[in-house]
């Protein structure tokens, strides 16, 4: 089942198709360079190597969403279980192509993260934010009240001590309770 939705071009003159909703699937490790690619091109996100990336789809690929139409890469959430609290799951990025931003992808992602097998017993969802990163906290906050959650907020890691200054403070979101998908 397919929904086309009609556009313009970015002159506004020529319609155009927009195709079809992007399609959630577990990446695998020939999904890196396009996962690499897309975290590139998402601002504000810091670039992770090319390897870290590899290991994400590889490795970790039982807690990371990839969204993918037309056979191209258009969204993407890396997450893992931190080994010292096997009750949460954390989400390290999230990035959508431009071509899928305004559709709901991130959230859709987020939804389908915490259905997982792999997620199953997570009570809560962290992830971290910096102040200056609006969309993020919109989203996390959607995610929240979709699922009658709480946000809670909390300094993680501080521009001074633990980035010598190069980098904004990161604040902690702590999501919870998770809904019970799995029972």
């Amino acid at each position: 089942m397919s929904k086309a939705a009609f556009g313009t071009n970015p002159e506004g003159t020529i319609p155009m198709c927009k195709t079809t909703s992007p399609v959630l699937r577990r990446p695998t490790a020939e999904d890196g360079p396009a996962v690499t690619a897309l975290i590139a091109a998402s601002e504000p996100l810091d670039p992770n190597s090319a390897y870290c990336n590899l290991l994400q789809c590889s490795d970790f690929a039982d807690t990371c969403v990839l969204g993918e139409r037309e056979g191209a890469v258009v969204g993407w959430i890396s997450a893992y279980r931190p080994p010292s609290h096997p009750e949460r799951i954390f989400v390290w990025q999230v990035a959508v192509a431009a071509s899928a931003r305004g559709e709901g992808l991130a959230g859709r992602m987020l939804d389908e993260l915490v259905s997982l097998p792999a997620v199953q017993g997570a009570t809560t969802l962290t992830t971290t934010i910096t102040e200056a990163n609006p969309a993020s906290w919109a989203l996390f906050g959607a995610f929240a009240r979709r699922h009658g959650a709480s946000l809670s907020k909390s300094q993680r890691f501080e521009r001074a001590a633990h980035f010598a200054g190069a980098h904004d403070t990161e604040w902690q979101a702590t999501i919870a309770p998770l809904p019970s998908v799995h029972t």
